[in-house]
Protein backbone atom coordinates (compact mmCIF):
# COMPACT_ATOMS: atom_id res chain seq x y z
CA UNK A 1 0.00 0.00 0.00
CA UNK A 2 1.18 3.66 -0.51
CA UNK A 3 2.39 5.41 2.18
CA UNK A 4 0.52 8.68 2.63
CA UNK A 5 1.56 11.51 4.98
CA UNK A 6 0.29 10.17 8.68
CA UNK A 7 -2.16 13.00 9.05
CA UNK A 8 -3.75 11.84 5.18
CA UNK A 9 -3.37 8.23 6.45
CA UNK A 10 -6.49 9.02 8.64
CA UNK A 11 -8.87 10.42 6.20
CA UNK A 12 -7.97 8.54 2.67
CA UNK A 13 -10.37 5.78 3.32
CA UNK A 14 -13.34 8.25 4.46
CA UNK A 15 -16.56 8.75 1.43
CA UNK A 16 -16.73 12.43 0.13
CA UNK A 17 -20.48 13.40 1.08
CA UNK A 18 -22.24 14.53 -1.98
CA UNK A 19 -21.09 14.53 -5.61
CA UNK A 20 -18.00 15.96 -6.99
CA UNK A 21 -16.57 17.91 -9.87
CA UNK A 22 -15.96 15.41 -12.77
CA UNK A 23 -12.68 14.57 -13.79
CA UNK A 24 -12.38 15.48 -17.47
CA UNK A 25 -10.94 12.96 -20.25
CA UNK A 26 -7.63 13.25 -20.73
CA UNK A 27 -6.58 14.22 -23.98
CA UNK A 28 -5.87 11.90 -27.07
CA UNK A 29 -2.25 11.32 -27.80
CA UNK A 30 -2.32 13.16 -31.27
CA UNK A 31 -4.41 16.28 -29.79
CA UNK A 32 -2.39 19.67 -30.16
CA UNK A 33 -1.10 20.78 -26.94
CA UNK A 34 -3.06 23.10 -24.97
CA UNK A 35 -1.04 25.47 -22.30
CA UNK A 36 -3.02 24.43 -18.80
CA UNK A 37 -2.34 23.74 -15.25
CA UNK A 38 -2.04 20.02 -15.01
CA UNK A 39 -3.43 18.41 -11.63
CA UNK A 40 -2.54 14.85 -11.08
CA UNK A 41 -4.40 12.72 -8.69
CA UNK A 42 -4.44 9.54 -7.39
CA UNK A 43 -8.77 9.91 -8.71
CA UNK A 44 -8.75 5.76 -9.62
CA UNK A 45 -7.19 5.08 -6.57
CA UNK A 46 -9.40 2.97 -4.27
CA UNK A 47 -7.72 3.72 -1.18
CA UNK A 48 -7.08 7.14 -2.26
CA UNK A 49 -9.21 8.36 -4.60
CA UNK A 50 -11.65 9.65 -2.18
CA UNK A 51 -9.20 12.23 -0.72
CA UNK A 52 -8.26 13.06 -3.92
CA UNK A 53 -11.68 13.70 -4.95
CA UNK A 54 -11.48 16.55 -2.23
CA UNK A 55 -8.17 17.98 -3.01
CA UNK A 56 -9.50 18.01 -6.64
CA UNK A 57 -12.86 19.86 -5.45
CA UNK A 58 -10.67 22.69 -3.63
CA UNK A 59 -8.42 23.02 -6.17
CA UNK A 60 -11.05 23.78 -9.14
CA UNK A 61 -12.96 25.88 -6.37
CA UNK A 62 -9.87 27.80 -6.30
CA UNK A 63 -9.63 27.99 -9.52
CA UNK A 64 -12.79 29.55 -10.67
CA UNK A 65 -12.00 32.57 -8.60
CA UNK A 66 -9.31 33.49 -11.43
CA UNK A 67 -10.64 33.31 -14.48
CA UNK A 68 -8.14 34.86 -15.93
CA UNK A 69 -5.69 32.09 -15.45
CA UNK A 70 -4.74 29.52 -17.64
CA UNK A 71 -7.33 26.63 -17.66
CA UNK A 72 -6.71 23.72 -15.28
CA UNK A 73 -6.93 20.11 -16.68
CA UNK A 74 -7.43 16.88 -14.68
CA UNK A 75 -5.31 13.70 -14.85
CA UNK A 76 -6.00 10.66 -12.76
CA UNK A 77 -3.79 7.70 -11.53
CA UNK A 78 -4.47 4.79 -10.53
CA UNK A 79 -1.21 4.09 -8.33
CA UNK A 80 0.95 7.02 -7.87
CA UNK A 81 4.34 5.20 -7.56
CA UNK A 82 3.57 3.43 -10.44
CA UNK A 83 2.14 5.94 -13.53
CA UNK A 84 3.34 8.85 -12.13
CA UNK A 85 6.17 9.83 -14.30
CA UNK A 86 3.99 8.56 -17.58
CA UNK A 87 1.39 11.05 -16.43
CA UNK A 88 4.04 13.63 -15.73
CA UNK A 89 5.34 13.55 -19.11
CA UNK A 90 1.67 12.99 -20.85
CA UNK A 91 1.01 16.11 -19.08
CA UNK A 92 3.68 18.28 -20.23
CA UNK A 93 3.50 16.67 -23.66
CA UNK A 94 -0.07 17.77 -23.80
CA UNK A 95 1.07 21.38 -23.23
CA UNK A 96 1.16 21.67 -19.10
CA UNK A 97 3.00 25.14 -17.98
CA UNK A 98 2.82 23.49 -14.62
CA UNK A 99 1.72 20.40 -12.86
CA UNK A 100 0.34 20.11 -9.42
CA UNK A 101 0.42 16.39 -7.80
CA UNK A 102 1.32 13.90 -7.02
CA UNK A 103 -0.90 13.75 -3.53
CA UNK A 104 0.93 10.24 -1.65
CA UNK A 105 4.22 9.80 -0.34
CA UNK A 106 5.14 7.19 -2.36
CA UNK A 107 4.00 8.95 -5.20
CA UNK A 108 5.59 11.79 -4.21
CA UNK A 109 9.30 9.97 -3.61
CA UNK A 110 8.94 8.42 -7.28
CA UNK A 111 8.58 11.61 -9.21
CA UNK A 112 11.61 12.93 -7.00
CA UNK A 113 13.76 10.36 -8.58
CA UNK A 114 12.64 11.36 -11.92
CA UNK A 115 15.08 13.83 -13.61
CA UNK A 116 13.52 15.81 -15.86
CA UNK A 117 11.07 17.79 -14.10
CA UNK A 118 10.68 20.44 -17.08
CA UNK A 119 8.23 22.96 -15.27
CA UNK A 120 6.93 23.93 -12.26
CA UNK A 121 5.89 21.35 -10.14
CA UNK A 122 4.43 21.32 -6.69
CA UNK A 123 4.39 18.16 -5.05
CA UNK A 124 1.07 17.85 -2.72
CA UNK A 125 3.08 15.43 0.16
CA UNK A 126 6.39 16.08 1.56
CA UNK A 127 9.55 14.13 0.90
CA UNK A 128 12.98 13.18 2.07
CA UNK A 129 15.33 15.30 -0.77
CA UNK A 130 15.22 18.46 -1.18
CA UNK A 131 13.37 20.07 -4.25
CA UNK A 132 14.59 21.54 -7.20
CA UNK A 133 14.58 24.72 -9.18
CA UNK A 134 11.16 23.43 -10.80
CA UNK A 135 10.37 21.04 -7.93
CA UNK A 136 8.31 21.97 -4.64
CA UNK A 137 6.44 20.16 -1.67
CA UNK A 138 3.53 21.20 0.15
CA UNK A 139 1.20 19.10 2.44
CA UNK A 140 -0.39 18.41 5.53
CA UNK A 141 1.10 16.40 8.23
CA UNK A 142 0.03 16.32 11.74
CA UNK A 143 3.78 15.80 13.01
CA UNK A 144 4.55 19.74 11.92
CA UNK A 145 1.39 20.44 14.49
CA UNK A 146 2.97 18.61 17.20
CA UNK A 147 6.21 20.39 17.07
CA UNK A 148 4.66 23.82 16.45
CA UNK A 149 2.63 22.96 19.76
CA UNK A 150 5.60 21.93 21.43
CA UNK A 151 6.74 25.70 20.47
CA UNK A 152 3.28 27.18 21.78
CA UNK A 153 4.35 25.70 24.84
CA UNK A 154 7.71 26.73 25.25
CA UNK A 155 6.74 30.32 24.74
CA UNK A 156 4.13 30.09 27.06
CA UNK A 157 6.99 29.28 29.66
CA UNK A 158 6.00 25.39 30.36
CA UNK A 159 8.69 23.48 30.84
CA UNK A 160 7.62 20.25 32.05
CA UNK A 161 5.82 18.31 30.00
CA UNK A 162 3.62 15.04 30.32
CA UNK A 163 2.77 13.25 26.69
CA UNK A 164 -0.45 11.05 26.60
CA UNK A 165 -0.18 8.03 23.69
CA UNK A 166 -3.63 6.95 22.91
CA UNK A 167 -2.03 3.94 21.29
CA UNK A 168 -1.96 4.31 17.47
CA UNK A 169 0.54 4.53 15.11
CA UNK A 170 -0.19 8.36 14.32
CA UNK A 171 -0.24 8.84 18.03
CA UNK A 172 3.05 7.71 18.92
CA UNK A 173 4.21 9.97 15.94
CA UNK A 174 2.59 12.65 17.16
CA UNK A 175 4.02 11.61 20.96
CA UNK A 176 7.59 11.22 19.37
CA UNK A 177 7.23 14.21 16.92
CA UNK A 178 6.67 16.49 20.10
CA UNK A 179 9.31 15.38 22.09
CA UNK A 180 11.60 15.41 19.72
CA UNK A 181 11.41 19.40 19.73
CA UNK A 182 10.73 19.84 23.00
CA UNK A 183 14.03 18.72 24.15
CA UNK A 184 15.35 20.63 21.35
CA UNK A 185 13.85 23.48 23.04
CA UNK A 186 15.68 22.63 26.02
CA UNK A 187 12.51 21.42 27.70
CA UNK A 188 12.25 18.23 30.03
CA UNK A 189 9.83 15.44 29.45
CA UNK A 190 8.39 13.91 32.86
CA UNK A 191 7.04 10.81 31.20
CA UNK A 192 5.11 9.42 28.21
CA UNK A 193 1.92 7.21 29.67
CA UNK A 194 0.19 4.41 26.69
CA UNK A 195 -3.36 4.96 27.47
CA UNK A 196 -5.52 2.63 26.99
CA UNK A 197 -8.91 2.68 28.69
CA UNK A 198 -7.37 2.56 32.63
CA UNK A 199 -7.62 5.76 34.49
CA UNK A 200 -5.26 5.17 36.87
CA UNK A 201 -2.35 5.44 34.27
CA UNK A 202 -3.54 9.24 34.85
CA UNK A 203 -3.29 9.51 38.18
CA UNK A 204 -0.34 11.80 40.03
CA UNK A 205 0.61 13.64 37.06
CA UNK A 206 2.90 16.27 38.17
CA UNK A 207 0.85 19.69 38.83
CA UNK A 208 2.15 23.35 39.48
CA UNK A 209 3.59 26.12 37.54
CA UNK A 210 5.56 25.21 34.70
CA UNK A 211 4.02 21.85 33.99
CA UNK A 212 1.80 20.94 31.06
CA UNK A 213 0.20 18.00 28.87
CA UNK A 214 0.61 17.18 25.06
CA UNK A 215 -2.45 15.38 24.47
CA UNK A 216 -1.10 12.60 20.96
CA UNK A 217 -5.41 11.39 20.35
CA UNK A 218 -8.31 12.17 18.57
CA UNK A 219 -11.29 13.74 19.56
CA UNK A 220 -12.68 10.43 20.52
CA UNK A 221 -9.82 9.23 22.97
CA UNK A 222 -9.38 12.77 23.97
CA UNK A 223 -13.00 13.15 25.57
CA UNK A 224 -12.50 9.89 27.11
CA UNK A 225 -9.20 11.22 28.23
CA UNK A 226 -9.44 15.16 29.40
CA UNK A 227 -12.27 14.40 32.64
CA UNK A 228 -9.46 12.41 34.00
CA UNK A 229 -6.98 15.44 33.69
CA UNK A 230 -5.94 18.12 36.87
CA UNK A 231 -7.98 21.19 35.37
CA UNK A 232 -4.81 23.10 37.08
CA UNK A 233 -2.93 21.33 34.25
CA UNK A 234 -2.54 22.82 31.20
CA UNK A 235 -3.53 20.25 27.78
CA UNK A 236 -2.49 20.78 24.63
CA UNK A 237 -3.39 18.87 21.19
CA UNK A 238 -3.34 18.96 17.35
CA UNK A 239 -5.96 19.11 15.12
CA UNK A 240 -6.39 15.50 15.45
CA UNK A 241 -9.26 16.50 18.69
CA UNK A 242 -11.31 18.90 16.65
CA UNK A 243 -13.86 17.94 14.76
CA UNK A 244 -15.60 21.05 13.62
CA UNK A 245 -18.66 23.42 15.76
CA UNK A 246 -21.63 21.42 14.59
CA UNK A 247 -21.93 19.03 18.13
CA UNK A 248 -20.80 21.43 20.78
CA UNK A 249 -22.34 19.12 23.37
CA UNK A 250 -19.89 16.41 22.31
CA UNK A 251 -17.25 19.01 22.50
CA UNK A 252 -17.69 20.25 26.04
CA UNK A 253 -15.66 17.19 27.34
CA UNK A 254 -12.29 19.32 25.79
CA UNK A 255 -12.88 22.25 27.15
CA UNK A 256 -10.15 24.57 27.95
CA UNK A 257 -7.55 22.10 25.69
CA UNK A 258 -5.41 23.85 23.45
CA UNK A 259 -4.93 23.48 20.40
CA UNK A 260 -3.94 24.14 16.10
CA UNK A 261 -5.91 23.93 12.97
CA UNK A 262 -6.32 25.74 9.81
CA UNK A 263 -8.50 29.26 9.05
CA UNK A 264 -10.53 27.06 6.87
CA UNK A 265 -11.77 25.43 10.39
CA UNK A 266 -11.55 27.64 13.21
CA UNK A 267 -12.19 31.30 10.90
CA UNK A 268 -15.23 30.38 8.58
CA UNK A 269 -16.18 34.08 9.07
CA UNK A 270 -12.97 35.52 8.18
CA UNK A 271 -12.73 37.66 4.92
CA UNK A 272 -9.43 35.77 3.65
CA UNK A 273 -11.24 32.65 3.81
CA UNK A 274 -14.79 33.68 3.04
CA UNK A 275 -13.72 34.80 -0.54
CA UNK A 276 -13.20 30.62 -1.91
CA UNK A 277 -16.53 28.95 -2.01
CA UNK A 278 -17.55 25.86 0.88
CA UNK A 279 -18.11 22.77 -0.55
CA UNK A 280 -21.92 21.99 -1.09
CA UNK A 281 -23.13 19.91 1.07
CA UNK A 282 -20.50 20.21 3.32
CA UNK A 283 -17.67 17.69 3.73
CA UNK A 284 -16.42 16.21 7.35
CA UNK A 285 -14.00 18.16 8.74
CA UNK A 286 -11.16 15.85 7.48
CA UNK A 287 -11.97 16.05 3.66
CA UNK A 288 -12.52 19.85 4.44
CA UNK A 289 -8.85 20.14 5.19
CA UNK A 290 -8.01 18.34 1.81
CA UNK A 291 -10.79 20.64 0.02
CA UNK A 292 -8.32 23.69 1.88
CA UNK A 293 -5.10 22.02 0.67
CA UNK A 294 -6.32 22.61 -2.96
CA UNK A 295 -7.26 25.68 -2.33
CA UNK A 296 -4.13 27.12 -1.46
CA UNK A 297 -1.85 24.55 -4.25
CA UNK A 298 -3.75 26.63 -6.32
CA UNK A 299 -2.81 29.46 -4.90
CA UNK A 300 0.69 28.66 -4.82
CA UNK A 301 0.94 26.98 -8.11
CA UNK A 302 0.02 30.70 -9.48
CA UNK A 303 3.16 32.19 -7.98
CA UNK A 304 5.51 29.56 -9.22
CA UNK A 305 3.60 30.32 -12.81
CA UNK A 306 4.17 33.82 -12.44
CA UNK A 307 7.56 33.56 -10.66
CA UNK A 308 6.52 35.66 -7.57
CA UNK A 309 7.87 34.45 -5.23
CA UNK A 310 9.32 38.01 -3.13
CA UNK A 311 5.59 39.03 -3.49
CA UNK A 312 3.39 36.55 -2.86
CA UNK A 313 4.99 35.10 0.00
CA UNK A 314 4.63 34.35 2.39
CA UNK A 315 0.81 34.00 1.95
CA UNK A 316 -2.02 33.68 4.56
CA UNK A 317 -3.27 30.65 3.44
CA UNK A 318 -6.35 29.39 3.94
CA UNK A 319 -4.50 26.09 5.68
CA UNK A 320 -2.23 28.49 7.46
CA UNK A 321 0.50 31.04 7.12
CA UNK A 322 2.66 29.20 4.28
CA UNK A 323 6.52 30.40 3.91
CA UNK A 324 8.89 28.91 1.52
CA UNK A 325 12.17 27.13 2.82
CA UNK A 326 15.91 26.49 1.09
CA UNK A 327 14.65 22.79 0.50
CA UNK A 328 11.92 24.09 -2.08
CA UNK A 329 9.34 23.15 0.56
CA UNK A 330 6.33 25.36 1.16
CA UNK A 331 5.82 25.24 5.26
CA UNK A 332 2.57 25.21 6.57
CA UNK A 333 1.74 27.41 10.12
CA UNK A 334 -1.40 26.46 11.52
CA UNK A 335 -3.11 29.26 13.60
CA UNK A 336 -3.77 28.50 17.53
CA UNK A 337 -7.50 27.41 18.80
CA UNK A 338 -9.15 26.69 22.41
CA UNK A 339 -12.36 24.96 23.37
CA UNK A 340 -14.32 26.87 24.83
CA UNK A 341 -18.52 26.00 25.85
CA UNK A 342 -18.08 23.35 23.84
CA UNK A 343 -16.48 25.33 20.87
CA UNK A 344 -13.82 25.54 19.26
CA UNK A 345 -12.38 29.16 18.82
CA UNK A 346 -9.36 31.43 17.89
CA UNK A 347 -7.96 32.81 21.31
CA UNK A 348 -9.40 36.16 20.80
CA UNK A 349 -12.93 34.24 20.43
CA UNK A 350 -12.49 32.35 23.71
CA UNK A 351 -11.50 35.69 25.66
CA UNK A 352 -14.50 37.58 23.98
CA UNK A 353 -16.82 34.62 25.99
CA UNK A 354 -14.76 35.17 29.14
CA UNK A 355 -15.30 39.03 29.18
CA UNK A 356 -17.49 39.84 31.98
CA UNK A 357 -21.15 41.13 30.55
CA UNK A 358 -21.93 44.80 30.99
CA UNK A 359 -24.60 45.74 33.47
CA UNK A 360 -27.46 47.44 32.53
CA UNK A 361 -25.80 51.18 33.01
CA UNK A 362 -23.00 49.78 30.56
CA UNK A 363 -20.70 49.08 33.64
CA UNK A 364 -19.27 45.22 33.82
CA UNK A 365 -21.44 43.57 36.15
CA UNK A 366 -19.76 42.85 39.81
CA UNK A 367 -19.85 39.89 41.96
CA UNK A 368 -22.12 41.02 44.95
CA UNK A 369 -22.19 37.72 46.61
CA UNK A 370 -18.15 38.54 47.69
CA UNK A 371 -17.91 40.30 50.74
Amino acid sequence: MHRISSWILLVAALYVTGPTHATPEEPAPDEKPTPHIALVLPLKSAVFGRAAEAVQQGFLAAAKTQPNSIPVRVYGSFDESKDIVALYQHAVSSGARAVVGPLTRNGVATLTAYPEISVPTLALNIAEARGTDKLYFFGLTAEVEARQIARFAAAANLHNATVINSGTPLSSRLAQAFSEEWKTLGRSLATEILYSTNPATLADLPVGDGNMIFLAANAEAARMIRPYLSPALPVYSTSQIFNGNTDPLTNFDLNDIRFVDMPWLLQPDHPAVMIYPRASPPLEPDMERLYALGIDAFRLVQIMLNDSYGAGLPLDGVTGHIKLNDSRQFLRAAIPGLFKQGLGLTPEEAAILDAPLPSASGVPATDTTQP
